[in-house]
């Protein structure tokens, strides 16, 4: 999943993003309206936490041009304003979900994964292959039995190789839903990445490299 947090409080945003990135989750971050648009122009979102009340480009003209661009994109809005009409002007205007402030991460962390799954095609909560078991929810992986320990990272890639059930991923593609847009796209990232899990996951290999195409299992 890769989520834009767009939020003028810098500090939240980052404490923000920082929460779910431990969550396996790929995080950009727009401290401004503006921001938000440049960057939803350009990368493929499966949700955005929205502050309503944003410099530049407010955030209720963020959501409407969300919208009308027909994106596939999830909005959670935030906004200091907890009162029933303001949540319900929030939805009107075409946001998905609506959390007031303060708010309690876990909350929150629960109603971005929950979007996240309508964003995406559906994939079980659990996913079993080679003896391998994901369990999304704990973020936990076995393989045979046995509790394999991954990374944030390892994790994520695990769990999109997986979701894509025999289908071939790209590196391309891997960087757009793991990593955020701060990785440099002619960074070995994913190599290195896929080594370490290949070696985690143990014998017989179970992660097949498509030369020229990317990787499956």
């Amino acid at each position: 999943m890769r989520v834009l947090v767009t939020e003028d409080e810098e500090l939240l945003a980052d404490l923000v993003a920082r929460g779910l990135r431990r969550a396996a989750i790929a995080v950009d971050v727009a401290y401004d309206g503006d921001s938000a648009l440049e960057r939803l122009a350009v990368n493929d979102y499966d949700v955005l936490v929205l502050d309503r009340d944003l410099p530049g480009t407010h955030g209720d003209d963020v959501c409407r041009a969300v919208v009308a661009g027909r994106m596939r994109t999830r909005i959670l809005m935030l906004t200091a304003a907890g009162t029933v009409p303001e949540r319900v002007a929030g939805l009107r205007l075409g946001a998905d979900d609506y959390l007031p402030k303060p708010f309690e991460f876990a909350e929150l962390l629960a109603r971005v994964q929950a979007l996240g799954r309508r964003a995406m095609p559906a994939v079980p909560p659990v996913l079993r292959k080679h003896g391998i078991v994901l369990d999304n929810a704990r973020r936990q992986v076995t393989r045979n039995g046995e509790y394999i320990r991954l990374a944030h990272k390892e994790f994520a890639v695990l769990a999109t190789l997986m979701a894509a059930d025999g289908t071939v991923v790209s590196a391309e593609e891997l960087l757009e839903r793991v990593w955020d847009e701060n990785i440099d796209p002619f960074s070995n990232t994913v190599r290195v990445t896929m080594s370490k899990l290949r070696a985690k996951l143990g014998d017989p290999q179970v992660i097949r490299t498509v030369p020229g195409s990317g990787y499956l299992i």
